[in-house]
């Protein structure tokens, strides 16, 4: 589409308004504006690749960009809704602007009864100017009228230290990138370095281009406040029932957080299980000066480990690996011997609690590198120096309800 075509006729300009929905009440707080277009054969082109387009004169976009957030305020001020509204901007055109398009729009429609604290202003991180100092004093005085700022992310931890600066009130994260075919609670890490900054910097969670069950369990379980995708609703060229998504929303969760206490329930019984083995096995072992002790004790319970080694309290391995071969025969591995393991995450914390709780603690379900499948790993303290780790095979976790 030929970018003059739009300016010619900027009467074919269309806003739709893509609902947000706030995880706590599961109502709609507000929309995101975005852009379609009429064409010559009354076709509704969407219009997202215009604002991004720097080859686009900066004034004919900052045009299209007031004609569009014109026609959305206006019906929002119409319609008295009294949620927000997110309007788009190129954070460098922003910038190169100094936001007096933006700025002057809101001040005209304030003297008409607008809300300033009812309206955010989203932009893209892969947008923003390398220099945030210009954009930086822009939003703060943006701030003081109520304006609130919300950033896209393309890139889950390539903008940390931006956001840091900029401090805004929505991280907004896609979750297009999970497949139906994943589990979702193993790619929570994934906005690990977003969700602690968020805490920090007293921002929303908002996860986009929610499209299936998995995606919206994925945006639970990572924290998200807010929520859009057409699983729930789709964009449209009018305001919706703030209920609507209410009772779906609320079955969803209902079904999150059962399965989840179904998780910890399998969680505990299975750490109960482990406890009472081993604590019963390391009774009857007698540890001796060299490794074979543990081929002894990994006998014992082999129906649900496949590798036994022990650490001392600053992650370096004490003992050989043993493991169970293909064959199901246990074999010490002298390799394992000496390796530091501190690197782990949660080594230490785990460490600590061990020592504090005297009994043993079972890992999140991670990928065993060696292996290439997924594992969770049981640790129990020996003494105060020595803890030793059972890595559990995903053929067992599998079997479990609740375990994967």
């Amino acid at each position: 589409m030929d970018p003059l075509d739009i300016l010619i006729d900027l009467d074919q300009l269309l806003p739709y308004y893509k609902p947000i929905i706030r995880a706590d009440k599961q109502l709609v707080s507000g929309y995101e504006v975005i852009a379609y277009f009429l064409d010559e054969n009354n076709k509704e082109q969407r219009l997202d690749w215009l604002f991004d387009d720097t080859s686009i004169p900066d004034e004919f976009r900052l045009e299209v960009n007031q004609y569009i957030h014109q026609k959305a305020i206006e019906k929002k001020i119409q319609d008295h809704f009294p949620g927000h509204l997110t309007l788009y901007y190129d954070a460098k055109l922003f910038v190169r602007d100094n936001g007096e398009t933006f700025i002057d729009l809101l001040h005209d429609y304030q003297e008409k009864g607008l809300k300033l604290n009812n309206i955010i202003l989203e932009m893209k991180d892969t947008c923003l100017p390398n220099n945030t100092d210009q954009l930086s004093h822009i939003i703060k005085y943006l701030k003081t009228l109520g304006v609130k700022i919300s950033i896209e992310l393309a890139n889950p931890n390539g903008s940390l230290n931006q956001l840091a600066v900029l401090h805004p009130s929505f991280i907004k994260v896609d979750t297009s990138f999970l497949k139906d075919d994943l589990l979702p609670h193993l790619y929570k890490d994934v906005y690990f370095g977003v969700s602690m900054l968020s805490r920090k910097i007293g921002a929303s969670l908002l996860f986009k281009g929610i499209r299936s069950y998995k995606q919206l369990n994925f945006a639970w379980q990572s924290g998200g406040e807010y929520y859009q995708g057409n699983f729930l609703t789709y964009p449209q060229r009018d305001f919706i029932k703030e209920d609507a998504c209410k009772n779906e929303l609320t079955e969803y969760f209902r079904e999150f957080v059962t399965y989840e206490q179904q998780k910890a329930k399998a969680q505990f019984e299975l750490l109960d299980s482990v406890y009472g083995i081993i604590h019963r096995l390391l009774s009857q072992t007698k540890q001796t000066h060299d490794d074979t002790w543990l081929l002894k004790l990994a006998e014992g319970c082999e129906d649900f480990v496949f590798r036994i080694y022990i650490c001392n309290s600053v992650g370096l391995q004490v003992s050989a690996n043993v493991e169970k071969d293909a064959q199901g025969s246990w074999t010490l591995i002298e390799e394992g011997m000496h390796k530091n393991w501190s690197w782990r995450p949660y080594f230490f914390e785990n460490i600590m609690r061990m020592n504090i709780e005297k009994k043993g603690i079972l890992s999140d379900l991670y990928t065993d590198i060696e292996r290439s499948e997924l594992i969770r790993t049981y640790a129990y303290p020996l003494s105060q120096e020595r803890y030793i780790f059972f890595d559990i095979p995903y053929s067992y976790l599998i079997e479990k309800e609740g375990l994967l």
